[in-house]
């Protein structure tokens, strides 16, 4: 299995790819932010089936980079980290990491914890359900009608474009990235405002209910009860 290892002490990187490696791991050593999401672009190798993200990276926090990792590919994320407090856990949990193992670890658990997230995620991504974009462009997202151009937060319905606010482009652009799987309402307003639940869950559906309204595509996002949201793939 290919593994991307994102930290910033060469010293420990060096020994945990050591160990890694004598247990099968094709490791790739990140020492940032963004040389990890450099290595996540699609390549000729296979893909990653797992990234082990330090939070303390020396150009972006590592939440950040969890949320920017997760807007981009399923591939499981383990967090390593020596922040122990409970509000950081649950943060990077509603971010979407898979795992979260606090600094100093066993190794063996470590490997174990490996192994789990691996085994419930496949490597490769399934093209089932996803977002179909024009070929050649990644970062245009197309779900029926609804086109979503990311890099200048454009969104389109039929050909015409649609005036949105900032959080409600971030709101669509983030479960459209992900079409058919359940978003938390925790995990959104965490990526989304970038806070915690308490105070913001009405704001999330307000959020919701323009996007609904504005779209003219009422059933586009569902509600899921007691959950979260989703995007609904459109039948042509």
């Amino acid at each position: 299995m290919r593994l991307l290892l994102v930290e910033d002490d060469d010293h420990v990187a060096a020994a945990l790819s050591a160990v890694l490696g004598r247990h099968g791991f094709d490791v790739t050593h990140a020492r940032s932010g963004e040389e990890a999401l450099q290595a996540l672009l699609p390549g000729d190798r296979s893909p990653f089936g797992v990234v082990l993200l330090d939070l303390g990276l020396p150009d972006q926090d590592g939440f950040e980079v969890c949320g920017r990792i997760r807007k981009r590919t399923t591939t499981p994320v383990i967090m390593v980290t020596a922040r122990a407090d409970t509000r950081s856990k649950i943060h990077g949990l509603n971010l979407g990491a898979d795992d979260y193992v606090v600094k100093p670890y066993d190794t063996g658990e470590l490997l174990a914890r490996i192994h789990a997230v691996a085994r419930r995620i496949p490597h490769q991504e399934s093209t089932q359900g996803r977002s179909r974009a024009p070929e050649g462009d990644a970062n245009v997202l197309s779900l029926g009608d609804l086109t979503i151009e990311l890099p200048n937060r454009r969104v389109c319905v039929d050909g015409s474009a649609v005036a949105l606010t900032r959080k409600e482009f971030d709101l669509l652009a983030l479960l459209a990235q992900r079409p058919g799987v359940v978003f938390r309402r925790e995990q959104i307003i965490s990526e989304v405002w970038r806070t915690s639940w308490e105070g913001t869950g009405r704001t999330l559906e307000v959020h919701v209910a323009s996007l609904r309204a504005k779209l003219r595509m009422p059933a586009l996002i569902e509600t899921v009860r007691g959950v979260g949201y989703k995007i609904v793939v459109p039948v042509r």
